[in-house]
């Protein structure tokens, strides 16, 4: 006989199973009818548009003014040459955003991926091709690499990189393949529970698990915007979701709690940065352009917001944004 339900069955099991190299199944179950379905396909388009990867934005070749251009000695064009390079999947360490990287070849030889890995980068497919040279060849190029989010086109790179250098289409997505499957599975006498079995698949930049989890923390970020429907009066106007000022205490630390060098410190001071929040509410770029922050400078505030949770993929809801701003001028306007 069919029990009366006052809630639905949570699942209680989850497994993750190593299937190749670089793939990875994640099985979850057992879920009410209709509930896999539910979140299995938001979950995949996380997985594929939610991670995070590395990707060259731009390359500058000595001799060589644009893509259609060509190198006395290397037997590919500049073209080729660039479509070679955008294969190569390219790895920094964690906490840096960016790195330039200057190459010099010569001779008879083949260029391959693993060539190009140095103290600042690695590659995850040592093996991929990049340029054949003749015995009277010299190679010199300098390539930018980045962390990025999805897929970014050339034409919107053009303020990101130097006047002189080519801007390349970034694919940094590291996630190759995301599928699902649902299968029926039993549980006490109803057969008709189900399990959900992701198969995912990257190319070595993250692992299919961290990508299944960052995905898991999109959603929920994403879905927080809801936490304050409780707040809101039915068939009322819609409102903003407010920020006290205890949500906000951990941003309104003044820099020097981040145990930055001196150099870093007194870049972000002279440049007027007092509080945490600050860089928090600065984009990548945007802290790149700050006044004297040299490159180790950067790489070190980077790794500091890292830590503290406050990364790159680090985003604060828009009404803490609002707020945040507001009392952080409002501190500054009482200090003079």
């Amino acid at each position: 006989m069919k029990k009366i339900k006052v809630a639905p069955s949570l699942p209680e099991y989850v497994e993750v199973n190593e299937i190749g190299e670089n793939r990875s199944e994640v099985i979850a179950y057992p879920f009410e009818s209709g509930y896999a379905i539910t979140l299995a396909h938001p979950l995949r388009r996380l997985i594929l548009g939610s991670s995070v990867g590395y990707a060259p934005i731009s390359v500058k070749i000595e001799g060589a003014s644009h893509e259609f251009d060509s190198v006395r000695g290397m037997h590919e064009d500049v073209a080729v040459f660039i479509i070679n390079l955008k294969n190569i999947r390219f790895k920094l360490p964690k906490g840096v955003q960016r790195a330039k990287l200057n190459y010099k070849f010569s001779g008879n030889r083949d260029i391959i991926a693993s060539d190009l890995i140095t103290d600042e980068v690695d590659v995850v497919n040592p093996n991929a091709f990049l340029a054949t040279l003749n015995e009277d060849a010299e190679l010199n190029f300098t390539v930018v690499i980045a962390k990025g989010l999805g897929y970014v086109q050339s034409e919107d790179l053009i303020d990101e990189i130097d006047s002189d250098a080519i801007a390349l289409d970034a694919f940094f997505t590291p996630v190759k393949k995301a599928n699902y499957r649902i299968d029926n599975v039993l549980v006490e006498d109803n057969p008709n529970y189900e399990k959900i079995i992701f198969d995912i698949e990257t190319d070595g930049q993250i692992s299919p698990v961290d990508a299944f989890t960052n995905a898991l923390e999109t959603m929920y970020k994403q879905l927080s915007v809801f936490n304050g429907v409780l707040d809101v009066e039915i068939n009322a106007t819609p409102v903003k979701r407010t920020t006290d000022d205890s949500e906000l205490k951990p941003y309104l630390e003044q820099i020097d709690s981040l145990g930055l060098s001196a150099r870093s410190f007194n870049s972000l001071d002279r440049s007027g940065i007092q509080y945490i929040g600050e860089l928090v509410l600065m984009s990548a770029n945007e802290i790149k352009n700050i006044k004297n922050l040299g490159r180790k400078s950067l790489d070190e505030i980077a790794e500091c917001l890292d830590n503290l949770g406050y990364g790159e993929d680090f985003e604060l809801p828009d009404s803490t944004r609002a707020s945040l701003i507001k009392k952080i001028e409002q501190l500054k306007e009482s200090s003079k």
